[in-house]
């Protein structure tokens, strides 16, 4: 059964911070919320961890997974930004934008799409994430936990309540982070910037802020 820490979303608690990336560090899966849908993740580095995420998500190793990071900077550590990409990103984050990227050697082979090497990166506006990821020092792995949570019987669109959420994952995870926040559902904006021109390859929260600032929808 896993841990619940419970932690302020504006102003987290150091203590608890540090001590859910004391569980990180040691390859712990944590149930966290993020500024889109509560999402499943582990330490960048845990690799026995993020293989664990990925048989709950039941990813094959072809698709890529996405990581948060703390600001543009942190993001030029882990992907291959162009200059128009970087004038993009800036206008956009912190926010609910994940952004195709090539990825640098510095992302693990596991996290990476083996055939385009990219990789997907998040800046999301959320000071709890923020927190985990300064005190962790490392990127942290975000995928949505809804289609885990989901019973196979139960519609994509159908709602949960964050009871039934923590309930059906206490048992798959290590840590579960509750912000006292309610639950979202509406999932991040999706830009490919692996070309000359920024493409809008999923519409999720802000994909029209992302069109204003010069990116197109994917056809």
């Amino acid at each position: 059964m896993a841990t619940t820490f419970n932690i302020h979303p504006k102003t987290p608690q150091h203590r608890q911070i540090s001590a859910v990336c004391e569980q990180l560090r040691k390859g712990a899966i944590v149930l966290y919320p993020t500024d889109t849908v509560y999402a499943i993740g582990c330490d960048l580095k845990a690799k026995n961890a993020i293989k664990r995420v990925r048989q709950l998500k039941q990813l094959s190793n072809d698709k890529p997974l996405t990581f948060l990071c703390d600001s543009i900077s942190n993001v030029a550590d882990y992907a291959y930004v162009s200059d128009p990409a970087f004038r993009l990103i800036k206008h956009l984050i912190p926010g609910p934008y994940t952004f195709l990227l090539p990825a640098t050697k510095a992302v693990p082979k596991l996290v990476v799409n083996p055939k385009r090497k990219t990789t997907g990166i998040r800046v999301p506006e959320n000071p709890l994430c923020h927190a985990l990821i300064e005190t962790l020092g490392n990127p942290i792995i975000s995928t949505s936990a809804l289609p885990v949570a989901r019973k196979s019987t139960e519609d994509d669109t159908e709602a949960l309540s964050k009871v039934e959420l923590f309930d059906r994952m206490e048992n798959l995870v290590d840590v579960i982070v509750d912000s006292d926040s309610d639950l979202r559902y509406q999932v991040s904006t999706i830009l490919d910037m692996t070309s000359n021109t920024p493409q809008v390859t999923r519409q999720g929260q802000g994909w029209q802020d992302a069109i204003a600032w010069g990116a197109e929808l994917a056809e």
